[in-house]
């Protein structure tokens, strides 16, 4: 190792991506110590760091070239000492020159004057601040305006966030590609309108309520007049990645606009987003031929005339729509919640419409939650489905072993994840290993299922007998049970 040369040494340790890998390889020699601390980029810190301050202080002298940092106290307590305060934030900018991405999550202590300290980073492009319950409007807005490479905004559960002088800041400037705000009570849908001039830069937008929104029905617009509709004629064509969740929205009101303004979307994730018009979306749709990702999370609402009508406010004319308006469409998520199975009609599309839209387009990646109307023959059809590669099927009463039977012939199927599927037993996975064909299995909460059952289901094997939060499940995410998971390779 002595022999190598210190750009090859470099090469090496780029390679590297485990922290605890690359700690150890640190210990080898002295140059490996020397040198993997010149190409460390990125660390983690949070509870361990005791002083605080002097530790991250060494931690920044050790690692000269820090470019991300998150500094994380998820779970702390008072015994595992004081935590990094605005002392901590002041060493950081003044030790830290090229850094450009960092995310405080759950920093107590740090407030105003210590964020304030960030515009000694000129080089910051991303900032992230998850539970920062001591900053407010007047620490973000010297950021914005201390940070001009700044492109990048997280607030999540900040809750002295309110006045928006920050956002109209940075509308004025067009910094911003990437906005996403959750669970900050003194931001409102209509706030987010100031954000102005902004809005034609922005490629990801995320808004987020975790309160009962659906309680007392939409908020207001101070702003808006019937008459007068420039308010709202913003241009945000640019935007690539939508999510909005948990809001209620009245035609022409708050974020609606966005529905009909943006045509270079890839991803779109609407999660119980009350006041859907079926026309909107697929006015929506056509004008997206480049999405690639759809999240649906849906339920069921009073529509039309009758009394006691409630279905979810989408049908079969929008998959429709999407299907053939959409080609290159390749990761789906349909989420139904409170839709009984004793009431299919409550959910508004049908089978036949679900399975139209997989043959139709390249889905590579498809999640079904509470789809209580999709049988087995709806799995016999879009087994032939030439692009399917990873299948979710949550709490789906109607599946049996006879649907995996069907869909172990799917020809390019590689993952199958099972959550609650009651009705599926040790038959279908004894099915799913003579096919022989699944690199990858995880099975939760289905209570026929034993840990034996799915042994050589697939070449690796994830099972929990608990199927954990149903809510919030992402395809594109890693599943991890909350129990002890059972995990089989087979070479």
């Amino acid at each position: 190792m002595e022999c190598l040369s210190e750009p090859l040494l470099a090469e090496i340790i780029k390679k590297i991506t485990r922290t605890s890998d690359l700690n150890s390889l640190s210990l080898v020699s002295k140059q490996l110590y020397n040198a993997e601390a010149e190409e460390r980029a990125t660390i983690r810190v949070g509870c361990s760091l005791d002083p605080a301050t002097e530790a991250l202080s060494s931690l920044c002298f050790r690692f000269p070239n820090l470019r991300k940092v998150e500094i994380n106290y998820s779970g702390w307590t008072s015994k595992q000492g004081k935590q990094l305060d605005n002392q901590g934030i002041l060493v950081l900018s003044s030790q830290c020159p090229l850094l450009t991405d960092l995310t405080l999550s759950f920093c107590s202590y740090i407030n105003d004057t210590g964020i304030g300290y960030l515009a000694y980073c000129k080089k910051l492009m991303a900032l992230r601040l998850n539970f920062a319950p001591a900053i407010s409007s007047s620490g973000l807005l010297s950021v914005a305006v201390g940070c001009k490479s700044l492109s990048v905004i997280h607030l999540v559960d900040c809750m002295k966030v309110g006045s928006v002088e920050w956002l109209e800041y940075f509308g004025r400037t067009g910094s911003l590609v990437e906005l996403v705000v959750k669970d900050c009570k003194g931001i409102s849908q209509y706030d987010l309108l100031k954000f102005g001039p902004g809005w034609t830069n922005l490629e990801k937008f995320e808004f987020e309520i975790n309160d009962n929104y659906w309680q007392s029905g939409p908020p207001l617009d101070p702003s808006y007049d019937a008459h007068y509709s420039y308010k709202y004629d913003i241009c945000c064509e640019n935007l690539k990645d939508l999510r909005l969740a948990h809001i209620i929205t009245v035609p022409e009101i708050g974020l609606r606009f966005l529905l009909g303004k943006c045509k270079a979307l890839e991803k779109l994730c609407l999660h119980y987003v009350i006041g859907l018009d079926e026309s909107e979306m697929i006015a929506l749709f056509q004008n997206c031929s480049n999405l690639r990702s759809l999240s649906l999370r849906l339920m069921p609402l009073r529509c039309g005339p009758g009394v006691g009508t409630f279905r979810t406010a989408l049908t079969d004319e929008s998959l429709m729509v999407l299907g053939h308006s959409c080609p290159m469409l390749e990761v789906v998520e349909l989420t139904f919640t409170f839709c009984s199975s004793l009431y299919p009609s409550e959910i508004g599309f049908t089978q036949k419409g679900i399975v139209t839209l997989i043959q139709t387009c390249p889905i590579r990646a498809l999640m079904l939650n509470g789809a209580n109307i999709f049988y087995d023959n709806g799995l016999k059809d879009i087994s032939s489905a030439q692009f399917l590669e990873t299948l979710e099927l949550v709490d789906c009463k109607r599946i049996t072993d006879a649907g995996l039977s069907f869909i172990s012939r799917a020809p390019r199927l590689r993952s199958l994840t099972l959550r609650k599927c009651k009705r599926v037993t040790r038959a279908g996975m004894a099915e799913l290993a003579r096919s022989a064909k699944l690199e990858s299995l995880t099975v939760m909460g289905c209570l026929q299922i034993s840990r034996e059952d799915v042994q050589g289901a697939a070449r690796l094997v994830r099972y929990s007998a608990d199927y954990g939060d149903l809510k919030g499940v992402k395809i594109s995410e890693r599943l991890v049970a909350p129990v002890p998971v059972l995990e089989t390779f087979v070479s």
